[in-house]
């Protein structure tokens, strides 16, 4: 697939933007470390300021809306997991990780097809082993699915929903589960190794089934099929993206966020970019 250099399309910096996703007619997305929840146009470039969604005095993980309440959403956010609304009020279902032995927060998250909400913990200092990935189920019962992990991102879902990706960042590695009905793992395997000065971050699954992963300190997205095989490359003009998903009216343009974090002196960093793909990719499922 021959693709395009990613192009700016919002004239704003986030320090660590991440988990962009598109709900139901807009683009969101976060910044990690000033806890702000934005949304952007995805229908031309701009350069406004953000239009910011809600803030809150923690960091703000990850987002997925909560079905049936419209302005609410589900948060990976502080230590824990809320409800987040609009201006910025949380509403806490669980500090999961406020009594951890080390500094922790939450990071990437995501719901599955079956409207369960996968969000996971690290260390501030990057503690090896210290995070985990929970789940939660449509009625708030919160599961420690996978322990001993250090920085995870994703999660992201096969088109049939039997299989979950997670990126091992601070290992280079992404494994790949299959997940039961009952939103159980197996004991996983790994799908992809990359070069160890490269860190996969966040990533989606597009309608024909590759896995699409920000490379973070690799300034590219990589698609892989199903075997795991690179099959594209999307170039950026910063060194750090970190999350990409598939926006716009017929959902077939590949928006990516990137973090300035550690890249005072890059211009480019921390700005959103998208660009146009010959695929489709589901919008974002719903909690619940």
């Amino acid at each position: 697939m021959e693709i395009d250099e990613a192009t700016a399309w919002s004239g704003y910096r986030c320090e660590l933007g991440e988990g962009i996703r598109w709900t139901g007619e807009r683009l969101v997305h976060v910044d990690i470390l000033s806890g702000r929840l934005m949304t952007l146009s995805d229908a031309e470039p701009t350069s406004k300021p953000p239009t910011v969604l809600a803030t809150v005095d923690v960091p703000l993980g990850a987002v997925a809306p909560w079905h049936g309440r419209p302005g609410s959403r589900i948060a990976a956010v502080g230590t824990g997991i809320a409800m987040i609304t609009e201006p910025g009020e949380l509403r806490w279902i669980d500090n999961i990780a406020d009594d951890a032995p080390t500094p922790m927060r939450m990071n990437d998250g995501v719901c599955d097809r079956a409207g369960r909400f996968w969000a996971a913990s690290m260390a501030h200092d990057n503690t090896p082993g210290a995070g985990g990935l929970y789940r939660v189920d449509p009625d708030g019962t919160i599961t420690l699915a996978l322990s001993g992990l250090t920085v995870a991102n994703g999660p992201a879902f096969s088109t049939d929903g039997r299989t979950m990706y997670l990126a091992s960042s601070t290992d280079g590695r992404i494994d790949v589960y299959t997940l039961e009905d009952d939103g159980t793992l197996d004991v996983g395997r790994q799908f992809v190794q990359l070069d160890p000065s490269l860190s996969p971050d966040g990533m989606t699954v597009d309608d024909h089934g590759y896995l699409w992963v920000a490379i973070w300190d690799g300034s590219a997205v990589h698609r892989y099929d199903p075997d795991g095989e690179l099959d594209t490359t999307v170039w950026l003009p910063t060194s750090r993206p970190t999350s990409c998903w598939f926006g716009g009216p017929g959902r077939d343009r590949l928006f990516i966020t990137t973090a300035a974090y550690g890249l005072a002196d890059d211009d480019a960093a921390g700005r959103v970019y998208a660009v146009d793909v010959d695929v489709t990719g589901p919008p974002a499922g719903a909690f619940g």
